[in-house]
């Protein structure tokens, strides 16, 4: 009996010829090899965000460059034979615009939270697997469905301040201000939207119940990009407000 164990051992040892027992790798998101692991992914969704956000940031750093260069600009009056610039200010409807932009930094704090709390369901997810073993029920706040709805608030925002701002006698070819400030705002706007699609997506993940890795990875990469355009928004509005 011993020699027995003596010679399977000896084969199945570093040294022997014998083929050692396969060792399994399973991804920690329980899918095995066929899936990677969870960093990965969430690395290389990453990476692809930032190949996303640093052209959109290059575009309006783009026009903003080209909204200063227009304002200092100097043109020939003949009646008065001087220099003049024709930079007619934009009477921007301040109000309804911060209102806008509180609107959005809440829903930048939601999305956070969103981002939160799948991330504590993820970490809770291998011991709620365990047979016997009981955590309670958390209650789920629909973070997501929050940050929608206030996007959504804030975009039905920009569409008034856009309406004042025609009711001002500023429209997209009133003058090279108000083009650049329809241009911004309008810019944004379109990239909003993009976002709030992809949180869309995310939220039907969750109705679907679909698996948690998945919404992880999508509900961590959107909420940076919101973030990110929160972000833009408040640089727009500030440069906004000071080139006038």
């Amino acid at each position: 009996m011993v020699g027995s164990i003596s010679s399977l051992s000896s084969q199945t040892g570093r040294g022997g010829r014998g083929t050692p027992p396969p060792i399994g790798r399973g991804g920690d998101d329980g899918h095995g090899d066929a899936f990677p692991h969870y960093p990965q992914r969430l690395r290389r969704a990453r990476l692809a965000l930032f190949f996303v956000m640093a052209p959109i940031a290059m575009f309006f750093v783009i026009i903003a460059a080209a909204a200063i260069t227009r304002r200092s600009t100097v043109t020939l009056d003949e009646q008065t034979n001087s220099y003049v610039r024709n930079w007619i200010p934009v009477q921007l409807p301040l109000t309804l615009l911060m209102v806008n932009t509180v609107l959005l930094l809440a829903s930048s704090l939601t999305a956070e939270l969103a981002r939160r709390q799948i991330a504590r369901q993820a970490a809770l997810s291998p011991v709620r697997s365990i047979p016997g073993v009981s955590l309670g029920k958390e209650r789920e706040i629909p973070w997501l469905g929050l940050t929608v709805m206030l996007g959504g608030t804030f975009l039905s925002g920009q569409w008034i301040a856009w309406r004042e701002l025609a009711r001002r006698g500023f429209y997209l070819s009133t003058s090279a201000s108000s083009s650049f400030v329809y241009l911004l705002t309008v810019a944004h706007a379109v990239h909003l939207l993009g976002g709030m699609v992809v949180l869309l997506y995310a939220a039907a993940l969750w109705v679907f119940r679909r698996p948690i890795d998945a919404r992880r990875v999508v509900v961590d990469v959107t909420a940076l990009y919101w973030h990110f355009m929160f972000v833009l928004w408040a640089g727009i509005f500030v440069f906004l407000w000071l080139a006038g």
